[in-house]
């Protein structure tokens, strides 16, 4: 439900930002006009933001938390797991004040539970669930609620269990793999998994060997072992597999390796 009943809120909001401060304080120190100042703080912006975006030091609505090292096998107890400091950004100014505005609590929670996680993803570490709901002050229950939600929209924010296929949760390499057999190119489900391209193609060359090997009769746990996969997310691979309903491109894509690994298989054997 969308509140928009009480704009002086979101005014007095708006107001408490650093934006705001310097436009008053050229209004009423150097008596310039509102529109003036907008504009002078605009190319403030434009002059100084790169500088500030590599600066060291933290940001208004930035923190700085430890995490679980992305490198951490999922098999490594988190007390002995190797750790790493990440900032954060857990309040991002006008645009989460625009997503409450325009939306809702839940939906703000989602928006801040995905920058959150690939914020630490990309400086190399991985939050959990406890993590996040130490920082929004929130249950576990009520993020499993979020990450439903955001499933349904093809979003698989890089948590640790889903990184590390671990738990009962949808992983973010199965997910890849769906998109990929619905068509959608490796630009674009790099989008949408919040994965880079290179991984992209990675994982879904992992499927079509996957793929192969349940083609040639091998078993899952023979599977996981020659393409080194976790035996959970082979099983997961062997059902999309059994269920393989993909776009015509990508059936014939998918036979086509298939083939070609059946005549290299036969050229192994008749060697001497």
């Amino acid at each position: 439900m969308i509140n928009n009943t009480n704009f002086a809120h979101w005014n007095r909001i708006q107001a408490k930002s650093l934006d705001a401060q310097f436009v008053n304080e050229m209004v009423t120190g150097l008596n310039c006009s509102p529109f003036e100042a907008e504009a002078i703080v605009e190319k403030v912006h434009e002059v100084y933001t790169p500088l500030l975006e590599t600066s060291q030091g933290l940001k208004p609505g930035q923190i700085q938390m430890t995490v679980v090292d992305a490198s951490v096998a999922p098999n490594i107890p988190l007390v002995k797991a190797k750790q790493r400091l990440v900032t954060l950004t857990l309040y991002a100014g006008h645009k989460d004040i625009e997503t409450r505005k325009q939306g809702s609590v839940p939906e703000l929670r989602q928006k801040r539970l995905c920058r959150m996680c690939q914020e630490a993803f990309q400086q190399g570490g991985l939050l959990t669930l406890e993590d996040l709901a130490n920082l929004f002050n929130c249950g576990v229950r009520t993020l499993v609620n979020d990450l439903e939600t955001l499933r349904k929209k093809n979003i698989v924010p890089p948590l640790r269990s889903t990184i590390k296929d671990m738990g009962r949760a949808i992983t973010h390499r199965r997910l890849i793999v769906t998109l990929w057999l619905q068509g959608f190119e490796y630009s674009e489900i790099a989008l949408k998994a919040r994965h880079c391209v290179d991984s992209v193609a990675n994982y879904v060359d992992k499927f079509k060997r996957c793929a192969a090997l349940f083609s040639a009769g091998f078993d899952v746990h023979t599977v996981a072992l020659m393409v080194k996969l976790s035996t959970p997310l082979t099983q997961e691979f062997q059902r999309v597999h059994a269920d393989f309903k993909g776009v015509p491109h990508r059936v014939l894509e998918l036979e086509e390796f298939l083939k070609k690994n059946r005549i290299r298989s036969l050229k192994r054997r008749s060697q001497p």
